[in-house]
């Protein structure tokens, strides 16, 4: 029995093919990584470990009114260049998106953000190494009981890397009774008819829900329309609950209702009711009215009842005497 044989050109085609192959795949293994690594920036901002613990995301406190603390920041530096920071206080605020920011140096600090007092405002960390930035966190006599929300801000400027805002939230609860609270503003009410004088429109309902209670809670709303003495009721279904509110913050709602009739007066109903877990949840209900005059039924009875008119006038006018008319 002879050995197969292995023939020159098959076996140059199979390795070169192999190799292109491999080639080929190399930029395609290697790509992600390298965008992976350009978006992730060589350095790191989170609370610094001391007695509060270690390996936390964000600061949160417990303090009676006139308390204040000492904590610490840790800038780490994994780059090959130094980094300069430069930080300041802020408040927080519920963006349009739903999310919770911190506000922008521009804008003057009254909350939470007046309360910090960095030890530096600008830090720069050599590469490899990582610095603590010191804080202390003061409340006034005057600050009020409840939730408050800020944090601090630091724009992180490296070589050869982008310029990047980084925010770390500081949440803080003064000592004192919770209260959730929710009130519905600027409730709306707005009828769309229809051109068939037997058919259905759609209710546009609009309204604000602001946070008057003195902690963080979202709103589980709910909305109805009903007819002249309760005949039909119509709502747009399960609301979504709103995002977190800051106290005092608000929150615009829309809502559409379908296959409502034109029944001459509707009345909206908006309620609200806080969610939260550890204090009790009071609703809050608001009411308004729109008329709903079925414009083209109510022509087309006029139209019906001009002919009916004009008919028995006709009538009429057709008995009486030759001479009379």
């Amino acid at each position: 029995m002879h050995p197969p044989v292995l023939r020159g050109p098959t076996v140059l085609h199979t390795v070169t093919r192999a190799i292109a192959i491999l080639l080929l795949a190399l930029p395609a293994v290697g790509q992600p990584q390298s965008a992976l690594a350009a978006d992730k920036p060589p350095w790191e901002i989170k609370p610094a470990a001391g007695i509060f613990g270690a390996n936390r995301s964000s600061f949160s406190y417990a303090l009676p009114r006139g308390g204040q603390l000492r904590d610490g920041l840790l800038i780490v530096n994994r780059g090959r260049t130094p980094l300069t920071a430069t930080l300041h206080g802020a408040d927080a605020f519920t963006a349009d998106d739903g999310s919770i920011e911190l506000r922008s140096a521009e804008a003057q600090p009254r909350d939470v953000g007046a309360w910090i007092q960095l030890a530096d405002t600008t830090v720069r960390v050599p590469a490899g190494r990582s610095v603590d930035v010191p804080f202390r966190l003061a409340l006034p006599d005057t600050a009020t009981p409840g939730d408050h929300l800020g944090g601090i801000v630091t724009l992180v400027q490296q070589a050869g890397t982008t310029d990047r805002l980084t925010t770390t939230k500081i949440r803080l609860q003064v000592s004192g009774e919770l209260k959730p609270a929710l009130t519905v503003e600027d409730l709306k009410v707005h009828y769309s008819g229809t051109p068939n004088p037997f058919g259905e429109g759609s209710v546009a309902v609009t309204y604000t829900v602001r946070n008057t209670g003195n902690i963080i809670v979202a709103a589980r709303q709910s909305a109805a329309v009903t007819g002249p003495f309760g005949v039909f009721t119509a709502g747009p279904g399960q609301l979504a609950d709103s995002p977190q509110l800051l106290p005092g913050e608000t929150w615009q709602v829309a809502a559409s209702i379908p296959g409502v009739p034109p029944a001459l007066r509707l009345t909206g109903t908006v309620s609200v009711v806080p969610v939260a877990r550890s204090a009790p949840q009071p609703t809050t209900a608001a009411t308004a009215h729109v008329l709903t005059i079925p414009w083209t039924l109510l022509l087309l009875l006029i139209g019906c009842a001009g002919v009916l008119t004009l008919a028995l006038l006709s009538r009429r006018n057709r008995k009486r005497p030759a001479h009379a008319r």
